[in-house]
């Protein structure tokens, strides 16, 4: 790996630096503990939830379809402090990341599909500013992952070719998107892993 060939990271959010949030555990917990049919919420968020994503329609319009179709004995309020705080970090790689990025010499920028309310919740929440450049979201571009133009927006942002790319996402599905554009993309696995690729990269890219 050398200067010329590697000068921007691309990192995941979600399963990455954060929990998923409003993945299936979650909302499994959310059917339990509101009393919701587990099957139908779920039914009902796949049908909706990327256009959400993408910022077609509010959070408040997400849970119109997915939970307040019908009257609930417990307010949105209620059902949405739970769901902010179904994100959470993982503070090692996080606060490792933070102290990594001052003084790392590339730009370390974030693709991540999220819905807006959802996003800035946990970028405000946990920081996020302090581990990245930019955002490439689903809800600010219109576009998520694995739509390779999500990619190709990134790359022009940071007008980056992409074998002058680094890769990350904990959901091999995507990494592989990212490979067929011929970007060096990982299954981020654990910390150790990612920690140990990127100072490689950081020792390579430094030379």
């Amino acid at each position: 790996m050398s200067k010329a060939s590697a000068k921007t990271i691309f990192l995941d959010i979600g399963g990455v630096l954060l929990t998923n949030g409003w993945g299936s555990d979650s909302r499994k917990e959310a059917a339990a503990r509101f009393g919701l049919d587990y099957d139908e919420l779920n039914t009902l968020h796949n049908f909706v939830f990327n256009v959400y994503e993408i910022g077609s329609i509010t959070l408040d319009q997400y849970l119109d379809t997915v939970v307040f179709h019908t009257s609930r004995p417990f307010t949105r309020e209620a059902f949405k402090e739970f769901l902010f705080a179904c994100s959470q970090p993982f503070p090692e790689i996080l606060s490792w990341l933070k102290e990594w990025k001052k003084d790392c010499g590339a730009r370390i920028i974030a693709i991540n599909n999220e819905g807006k309310e959802l996003n800035d919740y946990r970028v405000a929440a946990f920081g996020l500013h302090d581990c990245f450049d930019a955002f490439i979201s689903s809800c600010e571009v219109q576009l998520r992952k694995p739509d390779p133009r999500i990619f190709q927006l990134a790359m022009g942002i940071a007008m980056a070719q992409p074998e002058q790319c680094i890769y990350f996402d904990d959901r091999p599905m995507l990494v592989h998107a990212a490979q067929q554009l011929h970007i060096r993309a990982y299954h981020h696995t654990d910390f150790l892993t990612t920690r140990n690729i990127l100072e490689q990269f950081k020792k390579e890219n430094n030379k």
